[in-house]
C-alpha cells in the first residue's frame, strides 16, 4: 500500500527523522518500506509499504503514525470526532440485525444526514488523492475512501431516499439478485451476508455496495454506515463472487471492533463540509458476545523478568527495563496496570487481534526496541537441545538427497475429496476411530481440512511440474499430518493428533531400468521400492533384514498390480506404487506418477544404525550360483529370509541374477538364478566349510518347495 509522509506527519508532527531515516526505522521494526518516492517541494515522499496480513492495524496512515510515535516516543494526535448537534427525532431510523446474522455482524453504526450537497471533493482530500493517484468520485464517496486510507476502517454511504422501510442486516435468500457498484449482477447464496432494507438487498456486507442505493448527484439525504463483519463470512463471499476490495481486504483480516463509531463520525464530518445537517443521534447496535472476543478480551499478565529472560542481552548496558516495556506497550495502545513487582496486567487494544499471549507482547517489545540493538551472544550450553528425532530426520533427508530426490514443502491443508481418498485409517477399537480435522474458518473448500496425508500435496506438486513441461521429477517431503479422535457417538471432539510422515513422488518420461531383472516400464516402481529399502537400512530393524517384507495389497489410490505395501514385522510401514489410472485421468496428468507414503512415527521409534568401518579382507572371495525352480507363490523375501536364517557370518552378498518363466510350457512356476558371495576377514575359506554352507542353502531352498533346475550350471570361483 502507499503512504504519504505528509499525511502521516499530520498525526505525529514532531518526528525528528527525515523521510528516508523514517523509512529505515519503520523497516527495522517490521513495517517494511520497499520504496521511497519524492513528490516534489512541500509534498514530502510516498512510501511503498509491504504490510503483513496479521497487521491490518497498520494498513492505513494512522496505524503507521502510531508505529512512528512509538519508535520516537512522541504523542499521537487523537481523532477529532466532534459533530454538530443533530435535529431531534421522536423515533430513530429503524436498524436491526436479523437473528440469523447474530455473530456475523458484531456492530452496526448508522447516522442519518439530511439536505447534503453532492459535489467534487476539495481541500485536503483532493490534495492527498492527487498525490496518491486515487480516483475522485464525489465528496460523499471520497469521504469513505479518505477515512479508509486515513484510519483503516471501511464505511459506506447509502442514498437514504432509496431505502424502503429500514435497514436489516441479514443472510441472503438463495438465488437473490443484487447489482453491485461495479455494474455486475450477482446471484447470492444463503450464507452471503447482506445489508438490506425491508424489500431488497442493498450491499454485499464487507465487500461492495449496491447499485440501487448508490450516491448520485441528485442525492439529498444519506445514511452513513460503519460496521464490524465476521472475517470468515466476508472472505467466503469475496472468494465466491471473485471480488477483492479494499473493504474485504481489511474485514477478512480482522477489523477493529471499536473503530466503527469513530469512522462513522469522520465520514459524517467530511460530508457535512459541503452542507447538510444531522438527524438524530448515532445508531450503534452491539453484539456483546463479539465484543467480548475482540474489543474486551481478558488482560494478559506480563512479567518484565520474562521479557528480559527471552530477549537476553542488549548493546545498551541498562538493557530492557520496566520503564521501556511500559513505554512501548502503552504507545502501541495497551493499558498496563502494575500488579506486583515488575508484573503487569495488560489490557489489549481492540485493533491488535494478533496479540493473544505473553510471548506476543514480548515480541512487540523486541520489535520496537530494534533487533539490531541486541548483543550477539551464544545460548547457554544445555538450554538449546536437539529434538529427539532430529538426527533421524537428518539421516533420512541426507539419504534421499543422495538418491537424487529434492526436498519440497506443500500446504498443510487439504480438501475433503483428497482426504477421503488418501486417508482411510480406522481404529482397531471400533467404538472409537480417527477422522479428519476440519478448519473452523477455511480459506476455501480445497483447504477446508488439516491434511491427514502428505500424498495430496505431493500429487499437486508433481502435477505442477508436469504442467510446466518438467518431465523428470523426484521429490520428497517430511511433515506432520493431523487426525482427530471421534468417539462412538460420532460427535467430533477437539483432540487433535500430529504424526510425522514421509511422502515420495517421482515421474519420468523415459524410465531406465536400474537392474538386469527390470523392464523399463517397471523401473520407477522398483526405484521407489529401493528408496524405501535404503531408508529402512539406516535403522536397526527388530528381527534383522528379514523383518522387512512386501505384499501386493495397497490402498485404493494406487493402481492394482503396480503397487505394494512394505511390512515391518507384518505391520504396514509404507505404501508405494503408481497412482491409480482413474485418478491420473481425473487430474489430467500427462504421464504416470509414482508415490510412496511412509510412516515416520513408526520408523523413528527404531534406533539408527551405528556406522562402523572394517578393514577390507585380504582373503579371496568365493562365488556360488544356485539355480532353482519355485512356485509363483514363493516371493524373493521368503528365499532371502530362509538363507539369512542359516546365520552364516561369511555370507557377504546374496542377490538374484536372472528370473525366467514360461507360462505356457511351465505354468505356475519360475526359474531363479541366485548368486552368493562368501568371504572371511581372517582366513582363507576351506572346501569343507564351503560345501557345508552350500548344502545348507540347498536344503533351505528345497524346504521352501524349490527344486534344483535340471541341467543347471553351478559354478564357483
Amino acid at each position: 500500500m502507499n503512504i504519504l509522509t505528509a499525511w502521516l506527519r499530520s498525526y505525529v508532527p514532531n518526528i525528528p527523522a527525515d523521510d528516508h531515516q523514517l523509512a529505515e526505522d519503520l523497516t527495522l521494526r517490521g513495517i517494511a518500506v520497499e520504496g521511497v518516492h519524492n513528490l516534489g517541494p512541500n509534498n514530502g515522499h510516498l512510501f511503498e509499504m509491504d504490510i503483513t496480513t496479521n497487521r491490518v492495524d497498520a494498513m492505513n496512515h494512522y496505524g503507521i503514525a502510531r508505529e512512528a510515535a512509538t519508535i520516537y516516543n512522541l504523542p499521537l494526535a487523537p481523532f477529532n470526532t466532534k459533530l454538530p448537534i443533530g435535529t431531534l427525532v421522536d423515533e430513530p431510523f429503524p436498524v436491526r440485525i436479523a437473528p440469523e446474522a447474530k455473530g456475523l455482524c458484531g456492530r452496526f453504526t448508522a447516522q442519518v444526514l439530511r439536505g447534503v450537497t453532492i459535489a467534487p471533493s476539495t481541500g485536503q482530500i483532493a490534495e492527498y488523492f492527487t498525490l496518491l493517484g486515487q480516483k475522485q468520485i464525489s465528496n460523499a464517496v471520497d469521504a469513505s475512501n479518505f477515512t479508509l486510507l486515513g484510519m483503516g476502517h471501511p464505511t459506506h454511504a447509502f442514498d437514504l431516499d432509496k431505502i424502503e422501510g429500514g435497514i436489516v442486516v441479514r443472510l441472503a435468500h438463495k438465488g437473490e439478485k443484487l447489482k453491485l457498484l461495479d455494474g455486475t449482477d450477482r446471484t447470492l447464496e444463503a450464507d452471503d451476508l447482506v445489508v438490506a432494507d425491508e424489500v431488497k438487498a442493498l450491499s454485499l456486507a464487507g465487500v461492495m455496495g449496491g447499485w440501487d442505493s448508490m450516491i448520485t448527484p441528485e442525492t439529498k439525504n444519506i445514511l452513513v454506515e460503519a460496521a464490524w463483519f465476521d472475517q470468515a463470512t466476508v472472505r467466503r463471499s469475496s472468494r465466491r463472487h471473485g471480488l477483492h476490495t479494499d473493504a474485504s481486504h481489511r474485514f477478512e483480516r480482522g477489523a477493529d471492533f471499536n473503530a466503527a463509531p469513530v469512522a462513522n463520525a469522520l465520514v459524517t464530518q467530511l460530508i457535512l463540509q459541503a452542507g447538510g445537517s444531522i438527524e438524530g443521534e448515532l445508531i450503534d447496535l452491539i453484539d456483546p458476545d463479539v465484543a467480548a472476543r475482540t474489543a474486551t478480551r481478558p488482560p494478559i499478565e506480563l512479567s518484565v523478568k520474562q521479557v528480559q529472560r527471552h530477549l537476553g542481552t542488549t548493546i545498551a548496558p541498562e538493557g530492557i527495563t520496566s520503564e521501556i516495556v511500559s513505554q512501548y506497550l502503552t504507545s502501541l495502545g495497551c493499558e498496563l496496570l502494575l500488579q506486583g513487582l515488575d508484573v503487569y496486567s495488560v489490557k489489549l487494544p481492540s485493533w491488535r487481534l494478533d496479540l493473544e499471549r505473553e510471548i506476543d507482547l514480548i515480541e512487540e517489545v523486541a520489535r520496537v526496541y530494534g533487533y539490531n540493538r541486541f548483543a550477539n551472544t551464544l545460548p547457554t550450553p544445555g538450554i538449546v537441545i536437539d529434538h529427539p528425532t532430529a538426527a533421524k530426520e537428518v539421516a533420512v533427508r541426507t539419504r534421499l538427497l543422495a538418491l537424487g530426490f529434492s526436498e519440497s514443502v506443500s500446504s498443510t491443508f487439504a480438501g475433503q475429496p483428497d482426504a477421503d481418498l488418501f486417508y482411510t485409517e480406522k481404529s482397531a477399537d471400533k467404538s472409537e476411530g480417527k477422522g479428519t480435522v476440519p478448519m473452523e474458518n477455511p480459506l476455501s473448500e480445497e483447504a477446508s481440512l488439516l491434511r491427514p496425508s502428505l500424498v495430496p500435496g505431493m500429487v499437486t506438486m508433481l502435477a505442477h511440474n508436469l504442467n510446466r513441461d518438467v518431465k523428470e521429477v523426484r521429490l520428497f517431503e517430511q511433515g506432520q499430518i493431523f487426525t482427530g479422535t471421534i468417539p462412538a457417538d460420532g460427535t467430533y471432539i477437539s483432540e487433535v493428533h500430529e504424526a510425522p510422515q514421509l511422502s515420495l513422488g517421482l515421474t519420468t518420461a523415459t524410465p531406465q531400468p536400474t537392474a538386469p531383472l527390470q523392464v523399463a516400464a517397471d523401473a520407477p516402481f522398483f526405484e521407489l521400492k529401493g528408496a524405501i529399502e535404503s531408508l529402512l537400512s539406516l535403522f536397526t530393524l527388530p528381527g534383522g533384514p528379514g523383518a522387512l517384507s512386501f505384499t501386493p495389497e495397497a490402498p485404493a489410490w494406487l493402481q492394482p498390480g503396480r503397487s505394494a505395501t512394505a511390512l515391518l514385522n507384518n505391520h504396514p510401514i509404507a505404501h508405494f506404487g503408481e497412482l491409480a489410472h482413474t485418478q491420473r485421468e481425473a487430474r489430467k496428468l500427462r504421464q504416470p506418477i509414482y508415490l510412496a507414503q511412509l510412516d515416520l512415527a513408526a520408523l523413528y521409534e527404531l534406533p539408527l544404525k551405528k556406522i562402523t568401518a572394517h578393514d577390507l579382507s585380504r582373503f579371496q572371495a568365493v562365488e556360488r550360483d544356485f539355480s532353482f525352480v519355485f512356485s509363483d507363490t514363493i516371493q524373493w523375501h521368503a528365499v532371502a529370509s530362509a538363507i539369512h536364517a542359516l546365520t552364516i557370518p561369511e555370507l557377504q552378498s546374496l542377490k538374484p541374477i536372472e528370473v525366467w518363466r514360461d507360462a505356457k510350457k511351465y505354468p505356475g512356476v519360475y526359474s531363479l538364478l541366485l548368486r552368493t558371495v562368501f568371504q572371511s576377514n581372517d582366513r582363507t575359506l576351506r572346501d569343507e566349510e564351503l560345501t557345508d554352507w552350500w548344502t545348507k542353502i540347498i536344503a533351505a531352498l528345497t524346504a521352501l518347495g524349490g527344486t534344483i533346475r535340471d541341467g543347471a550350471n553351478e559354478t564357483s570361483k
